[in-house]
């Protein structure tokens, strides 16, 4: 009986395990996504993977709400010619996730050529069966 139980409950491990590595999959897909949207300028991906309820912090402070996030991207005021993500850390729960990176970009900036170096923690949430982003905020990184 004791053995039973014993393999009842690793079974459930695994299973709660495996589920939390798909969301870990998934939410990472859409971060990716969103990596490639904002190199790409993409309007319509990056409408899709932001929450209506959207705050987009910046390293110097600014926030801004999902139209305005879109619109700086897709102007051009804020214009990322490649990102590269490393340290990623992610961390689920239920419909939760947050999400640290070092992001360091070139930036061409309404035409003027730049880099940075970011700390960002990005906060998502699964609705309507699909990640969004909610929330994220950089910081310079040395």
């Amino acid at each position: 009986m004791k053995k039973g139980m014993v393999l009842l409950l690793m079974l459930v491990l695994v299973m709660g395990a495996a589920a939390q590595d798909k969301k870990v999959e998934a939410v990472t897909a859409a971060a990716e996504k969103l990596r490639v949207a904002m190199i790409d300028a993409d309007s319509a991906t990056l409408s899709s993977l932001a929450d209506e309820q959207l705050s987009y912090g910046h390293s110097g402070g600014a926030v801004e709400n999902k139209k305005e996030f879109v619109a700086k991207i897709t102007s051009g005021r804020s214009d990322f010619v490649t990102i590269a993500i490393t340290s990623q850390t992610v961390s689920v729960a239920g419909n939760t996730a947050i999400i640290r990176h070092l992001l360091e970009a070139t930036t061409n900036d309404s035409g003027k050529p730049g880099a940075v170096k970011l700390q960002v923690m990005q906060v998502w949430h699964k609705a309507k069966g699909k990640w969004k982003l909610l929330a994220r905020q950089a910081v310079k990184a040395s």
